[in-house]
Protein backbone atom coordinates (compact mmCIF):
# COMPACT_ATOMS: atom_id res chain seq x y z
CA UNK A 1 0.00 0.00 0.00
CA UNK A 2 2.68 2.68 1.19
CA UNK A 3 3.96 2.20 -2.60
CA UNK A 4 0.54 3.27 -4.15
CA UNK A 5 0.93 5.94 -1.92
CA UNK A 6 4.01 7.06 -2.51
CA UNK A 7 3.21 7.09 -6.52
CA UNK A 8 0.06 9.60 -5.88
CA UNK A 9 1.98 11.43 -3.58
CA UNK A 10 5.30 11.46 -4.79
CA UNK A 11 6.26 15.21 -4.57
CA UNK A 12 5.92 14.43 -0.70
CA UNK A 13 8.48 11.96 -0.49
CA UNK A 14 12.27 12.08 0.52
CA UNK A 15 13.62 11.25 -2.68
CA UNK A 16 11.64 13.98 -4.31
CA UNK A 17 11.20 17.22 -1.64
CA UNK A 18 13.76 19.21 -1.51
CA UNK A 19 15.89 18.47 1.54
CA UNK A 20 15.96 21.67 3.51
CA UNK A 21 12.28 21.28 3.83
CA UNK A 22 12.91 18.17 5.83
CA UNK A 23 14.72 20.22 8.15
CA UNK A 24 13.14 21.69 11.66
CA UNK A 25 12.53 25.07 11.43
CA UNK A 26 15.43 27.49 12.91
CA UNK A 27 13.19 28.59 15.60
CA UNK A 28 12.72 24.84 16.65
CA UNK A 29 16.28 23.51 15.78
CA UNK A 30 18.12 25.74 17.92
CA UNK A 31 17.09 23.34 20.69
CA UNK A 32 17.90 19.71 18.90
CA UNK A 33 20.20 18.81 20.58
CA UNK A 34 19.38 18.87 23.37
CA UNK A 35 16.19 18.04 22.20
CA UNK A 36 15.81 14.73 20.74
CA UNK A 37 14.28 14.58 17.42
CA UNK A 38 13.09 11.27 15.45
CA UNK A 39 12.02 10.69 12.07
CA UNK A 40 8.95 8.64 11.26
CA UNK A 41 8.73 6.72 7.98
CA UNK A 42 4.65 6.04 8.20
CA UNK A 43 1.85 7.97 9.65
CA UNK A 44 2.30 7.41 13.34
CA UNK A 45 4.98 8.27 15.55
CA UNK A 46 5.25 5.52 17.86
CA UNK A 47 5.29 2.55 14.81
CA UNK A 48 9.06 2.00 14.91
CA UNK A 49 9.54 1.89 18.74
CA UNK A 50 11.83 4.43 19.06
CA UNK A 51 9.67 7.32 20.55
CA UNK A 52 7.80 5.34 23.15
CA UNK A 53 11.88 3.75 23.96
CA UNK A 54 12.56 7.19 24.73
CA UNK A 55 9.39 8.54 26.81
CA UNK A 56 9.97 5.60 28.98
CA UNK A 57 13.50 6.52 29.21
CA UNK A 58 12.95 9.72 29.96
CA UNK A 59 10.12 9.17 32.41
CA UNK A 60 7.50 11.23 30.32
CA UNK A 61 4.00 11.01 31.50
CA UNK A 62 1.84 13.19 29.29
CA UNK A 63 2.37 14.33 25.57
CA UNK A 64 1.69 17.48 23.97
CA UNK A 65 0.72 17.68 20.28
CA UNK A 66 0.87 19.67 17.63
CA UNK A 67 1.78 19.05 13.88
CA UNK A 68 0.56 19.22 10.37
CA UNK A 69 -2.17 16.58 8.75
CA UNK A 70 -4.69 16.94 12.16
CA UNK A 71 -6.48 14.18 10.14
CA UNK A 72 -3.81 11.52 9.36
CA UNK A 73 -0.40 11.48 11.41
CA UNK A 74 -1.81 13.63 14.30
CA UNK A 75 -4.79 11.11 14.45
CA UNK A 76 -2.69 8.21 14.32
CA UNK A 77 0.28 9.37 16.60
CA UNK A 78 -2.41 10.57 19.15
CA UNK A 79 -4.31 7.36 19.05
CA UNK A 80 -1.39 4.88 19.51
CA UNK A 81 -0.38 7.04 22.73
CA UNK A 82 -3.58 6.84 24.18
CA UNK A 83 -3.43 3.10 23.74
CA UNK A 84 -0.14 3.02 25.11
CA UNK A 85 -1.99 5.17 28.02
CA UNK A 86 -0.57 8.55 27.99
CA UNK A 87 -2.82 11.45 28.57
CA UNK A 88 -2.81 13.77 25.44
CA UNK A 89 -2.81 17.61 25.26
CA UNK A 90 -3.66 18.26 21.81
CA UNK A 91 -2.77 22.01 20.59
CA UNK A 92 -5.69 22.96 18.42
CA UNK A 93 -3.95 26.16 17.25
CA UNK A 94 -0.65 24.14 16.34
CA UNK A 95 -2.66 21.72 14.37
CA UNK A 96 -3.32 21.73 10.72
CA UNK A 97 -4.75 19.90 7.52
CA UNK A 98 -4.78 20.03 3.63
CA UNK A 99 -8.99 19.04 4.47
CA UNK A 100 -10.66 21.48 6.29
CA UNK A 101 -13.91 19.27 7.07
CA UNK A 102 -11.33 16.32 7.86
CA UNK A 103 -9.38 18.87 10.38
CA UNK A 104 -12.75 19.66 12.04
CA UNK A 105 -14.06 16.31 12.25
CA UNK A 106 -10.89 15.14 13.79
CA UNK A 107 -11.49 17.61 16.87
CA UNK A 108 -14.72 16.38 17.19
CA UNK A 109 -13.42 12.83 17.02
CA UNK A 110 -11.31 13.75 20.15
CA UNK A 111 -13.94 15.65 22.28
CA UNK A 112 -16.98 13.49 21.50
CA UNK A 113 -14.92 10.00 21.57
CA UNK A 114 -11.87 10.79 23.53
CA UNK A 115 -12.32 12.97 26.47
CA UNK A 116 -10.97 11.19 29.53
CA UNK A 117 -7.64 10.33 26.82
CA UNK A 118 -7.30 13.60 24.74
CA UNK A 119 -7.56 17.24 25.99
CA UNK A 120 -7.78 19.97 23.43
CA UNK A 121 -6.23 23.49 24.79
CA UNK A 122 -4.63 26.04 23.12
CA UNK A 123 -0.92 27.19 23.04
CA UNK A 124 -1.15 29.73 25.08
CA UNK A 125 -2.57 27.66 27.57
CA UNK A 126 0.23 25.04 27.28
CA UNK A 127 2.75 27.88 27.56
CA UNK A 128 1.21 29.57 30.66
CA UNK A 129 0.88 26.44 32.24
CA UNK A 130 4.65 25.57 31.32
CA UNK A 131 5.74 29.03 33.18
CA UNK A 132 3.58 27.91 36.64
Amino acid sequence: MWQAYSRKWESATRSVLDPALQELVPALAQFAPPAKSIDKPVYSAFATGELYAWLREMHVNTLIVSGPETDVCVLASVLAAVDLGYPVVVVKDGLCSSSDEAHDSTLNLFTRRFDLQIELTDAARVLETRRL
